[in-house]
């Protein structure tokens, strides 16, 4: 806005003695109030089209043309001016109230109508409409892009709240899962306890009895309070959760659907926890997902480490043949699903390219799972 402003005052200083008659010491204050205006066009452009259409109307009528022969004969300003003028009157339109707008063009018209030529006053008048008409065309359909983009956000917001909500309730239903088989474990060694250990006092036998039935009370709740998450999938609440031993069959038939894929597993995972597992496993599974559809034919390989207090999964796939990078999903649940789950049970997963240009997915998640403050365990 400044150079803009500085050139046009360059062009307006020294042609204005070429169209009016003004002393030579006044000449820069003269061309100051015909240009300087601009520089108000974004922040205020009401403010400035006013002080150049009063520039517009005092010039005439305080210094005499020389291009024409009285007022109405000629064009009483210098074209920078008429320039400056018409361009704060776009900006007014752009950004300015109906009302105000209204005020601006019939001030800019009435000056048309007062200084133009006789003959071509319709003319300014005329041209003046179409450029509000392009101003407010311009201007609505600037709106309805920024409404539209406004929307997309908030839609892809709506998306990703939505992605997150249905994976959770996928991790609820794993739980859900592991809780039941868990509770169904406590009432069946409760109820059999008196029938495997000898010598059981009655005290004892009513401690046990009591321990079943609050754990068939609790398993009752669990199974209340999240059997609605099974209403999609009513017979996937009698099969069993798939862990840790189920890798190698998961690795197996992607290697049948022609999958190049390697597994090695180091240390012993009979300490894995349940829920562990089964996190586990949909995270290898949906790595191998990403991996064939993102990355067909490359070569896979499958790690997972036990450590002392956690386990390391990682799956990385090379570059795809021909040389074109693998890329993280962006319109799918894969990677934020993966993340939901490894955070549910405490852990963390980190996702992103290779410099090879292949993809490497690294979770690291506790061996042992409690309930996990804060997050979905927390929930159950």
């Amino acid at each position: 806005m400044v150079l803009v402003t500085g050139i046009l005052f360059s062009i307006a200083w020294p042609t204005l003695q070429l169209t009016h008659q003004v002393h030579a010491a006044l000449q820069p204050v003269v061309a100051a109030f015909a240009v300087l205006p601009f520089l108000l066009a974004r922040a205020n452009p009401v403010l400035g089209w006013s002080i150049s259409a009063l520039a517009a109307l005092v010039i005439p009528i305080g210094f005499r043309g020389t291009l024409g022969h009285g007022l109405g004969e000629g064009l009483p300003w210098q074209v920078v001016h008429i320039l400056v003028l018409l361009a704060l009157a776009v900006a007014v339109g752009l950004q300015a109230r109906p009302g105000r707008i209204a005020q601006v063009w019939m001030g800019t018209a009435a000056l048309f109508a007062i200084f133009a030529p006789g003959g071509d006053r319709i003319g300014w008048i005329v041209g003046l409409g179409g450029i509000l008409a392009f101003t407010l065309l311009v201007r609505r359909l600037w709106d309805s892009r920024r409404l539209l983009a406004r929307e997309e956000a908030v839609s892809e917001l709506e998306r990703t709240r939505r992605t997150a909500l249905e994976e959770r309730a996928r991790i609820a239903r794993d739980l859900h899962d592991v809780v039941a088989h868990h509770m169904s474990l406590i009432v069946v060694q409760s109820q059999t306890a008196p029938y495997r250990v000898a010598g059981l006092t009655a005290e004892t036998r009513a401690e046990f009895d009591s321990i079943a039935g609050t754990a068939r009370e609790a398993l009752n709740e669990v199974r209340v309070m999240l059997g609605v998450l099974r209403s999609d999938d009513q017979g996937a609440e009698h099969q069993p959760q798939p862990g840790i031993a189920q890798l190698a069959e998961l690795v197996a038939g992607s290697a049948r659907a022609g999958v190049p894929v390697q597994m090695e597993v180091r240390g012993q995972t009979d300490r894995l926890g349940m829920a562990t597992a089964v996190v586990l496993y949909r995270i290898v599974q949906e790595s191998l997902a990403n991996a064939t559809r993102h990355a067909p034919a490359a070569q896979v390989e499958v790690l997972v480490e036990m450590a002392a207090d956690h386990v390391t999964a990682t799956v990385h796939n090379a570059a795809p043949p021909g040389g074109q990078a693998a890329a993280e999903v962006s319109g799918g649940n894969g990677i934020v699903g993966m993340r939901e789950r490894a955070g549910a049970v405490g852990g963390t997963l980190t996702a992103g390219a290779t410099d090879d240009g292949g993809f490497l997915v690294t979770a690291e998640l506790p061996v042992e799972v409690g309930l996990v403050a804060g997050g979905l365990g927390s929930d159950l």
